[in-house]
């Protein structure tokens, strides 16, 4: 059974049947602008080079005009919808534009595109891109929220930005003041929502400007204060450095904890009961005698 997913336009986040939020990003409009000038540069160099050898050929053979056309709009359907169909079908929706900018064509649903998106698409382009000279795409593209044209409306897709920035682990220590209140503090388990956006804006907090960063830290704090008892009398910003410092070490030592059970029970889950045969040759060797009598009885 296909499960359902929705898509919300405000937060970029797939919502699936089973209410898992995933975080998604469209390709902005001008990273698909420079993908597809790259893609179709590529297309006109292809049709140019097959396009000289046509007439290579055409002038050692002494091919008709008839012919030549014939070929001439061959080269252009294979340069411009054969190529990119097989190329964006082989590599799963990254062309080399699309790799350039860190893009990827996948399914409205987030799903690998197949023959007939990729078809649909090329189909498409050929007249938004190459007929318009990407005026049609960019109207469109420029219109859409996700930075769409015409091809992924019909074909049902959208081009995602798969690169993003690399991580950096920040550690940030429990404030000193409230070691004492970290001894008594009654913190529950926060919604998973609201314990990414703290997490998030914890690691994110040194980059803020100083009025944004008091603006969404009094927000944060707010929500967080119905899950924390007794409150600290602190800033909203040490508050949830403090929540987050606390939360942290907590689970450090619960996972602690349950290697250190995990590593007692080991010797009583991999071995044997007692005087309980293992059942190898090195443990009860057999004599050849044995082993004729065994075969021949």
């Amino acid at each position: 059974m296909t499960e359902a997913v929705t898509f919300s336009r405000d937060t970029e986040e797939f919502i699936t049947g089973e209410a898992v939020a995933l975080d998604v990003r469209s390709t902005s409009f001008l990273l698909r602008a420079a993908g597809a000038l790259i893609d179709a540069l590529v297309s006109v160099i292809a049709a140019g080079l097959l396009a000289l050898l046509l007439v290579a050929a055409a002038a050692q053979t002494g091919m008709d005009q008839a012919a030549i056309q014939a070929f001439l709009i061959t080269i252009i359907v294979v340069s411009t919808i054969v190529i990119p169909t097989a190329v964006e079908l082989l590599t799963r929706g990254r062309s080399l534009g699309k790799l350039a900018v860190g893009a990827r064509v996948v399914r409205d649903d987030g799903g690998a595109i197949g023959f007939r998106h990729a078809f649909i698409r090329a189909l498409v382009g050929f007249f938004e891109i190459y007929m318009t000279l990407g005026g049609g795409a960019a109207l469109v593209g420029l219109l859409n929220t996700r930075a769409k044209r015409i091809g992924d409306m019909l074909a049902g897709t959208y081009s995602q930005h798969e690169r993003v920035p690399r991580l950096t682990s920040t550690t940030y220590p429990l404030p000193p003041q409230l070691s004492g209140w970290a001894q008594i503090a009654d913190v529950g388990r926060l919604p998973d929502r609201l314990a990414r956006r703290v997490a998030h804006f914890v690691g994110q907090a040194g980059s803020m400007t100083p009025e944004s960063r008091m603006r969404l830290a009094t927000e944060l704090a707010a929500e967080t204060a119905q899950h924390v008892s007794p409150l600290p009398p602190v800033d909203a910003l040490t508050f949830l450095y403090a929540v987050a410092a606390l939360r942290r070490d907590r689970s450090y030592r619960a996972l602690m904890i349950e290697r250190e059970r995990l590593a007692a029970l080991k010797p009583l889950l991999t071995g044997q009961p007692h005087a309980f045969p293992r059942g190898d040759a090195q443990q009860h060797p057999v004599s050849p005698e044995d082993e004729i009598t065994r075969q021949y009885r």
